[in-house]
């Protein structure tokens, strides 16, 4: 492990990263690869130093990325080995299930599988190569490349707009067909429904009070 050029980033091995995730969206993560295998060298080295992975120091001085996971394998299954990590906290002091306590309560790992299960935080894998692939995930980030809804800085949003869409796509529609299945997304983006997820582009229907739909959409749809 070295210092990068850049005083605030660390150069990490990408094999080293730890996630705070189980799953990923490969489909997305295939569209990543095909953006890479288009540039050439010079771009590829312009996009490794623009990109750096937000990330925890956690016990045994390893570090747990908070964001960018489908980057992460992207970056690793094109033989990318090295990769700029911008540390966001020091917790490697903490016995590790404080840290993971720690960790829930700033909302920085999602221990959810791609059933939308919650499992132990000992399911996430040690590398992100273990991680799992859930096809809803691909189509949630589809689904915002297609303006199905705004970039939201909320963590994990994309997971809840997953989470969402499983309640009405089967994955066995995603896997015939991703573009019917964003097609079909679009709509239920739209929902009234939908309102309570980050990044919601919709509107209510006109006359209808604020009201009337209050406690609806959570109710309908559970997120957990």
């Amino acid at each position: 492990m070295h210092e990068n050029a850049h005083p605030a980033l660390v150069d990490v091995e990408v094999l080293a990263l730890r996630p705070t995730q189980m799953t990923a969206g490969f489909a997305e993560i295939a569209y990543k690869r095909s953006q890479w295998a288009a540039l050439g060298k010079k771009e590829r080295r312009g996009v490794l130093k623009s990109h750096w992975f937000p990330a925890v120091l956690g016990p045994r001085a390893s570090y747990y990325i908070v964001d960018h996971h489908h980057l992460a394998l992207a970056s690793h299954q094109e033989e990318v080995e090295h990769v700029s990590v911008m540390q966001l906290a020091d917790y490697s002091y903490l016995e590790l299930d404080v840290f993971w306590r720690v960790m829930e309560t700033r909302s920085w790992v999602h221990p959810y599988d791609r059933s939308g299960k919650r499992c132990p935080v000992a399911a996430i894998p040690a590398s992100v190569t273990g991680l799992r692939d859930d096809p809803h995930r691909s189509l949630a980030g589809f689904l915002r490349s297609a303006g199905g809804y705004a970039k939201d800085t909320s963590p994990f949003a994309e997971f809840l707009w997953a989470d969402y869409l499983r309640s009405h796509i089967r994955r066995a529609q995603i896997e015939k067909s991703m573009d019917d299945a964003v097609r079909e997304a679009l709509g239920l983006a739209r929902s009234p429904l939908a309102r309570y997820l980050p990044g919601w582009a919709g509107t209510l229907p006109e006359g209808l009070p604020d009201a009337t739909l209050r406690g609806t959409s959570a109710q309908a749809i559970p997120v957990r």
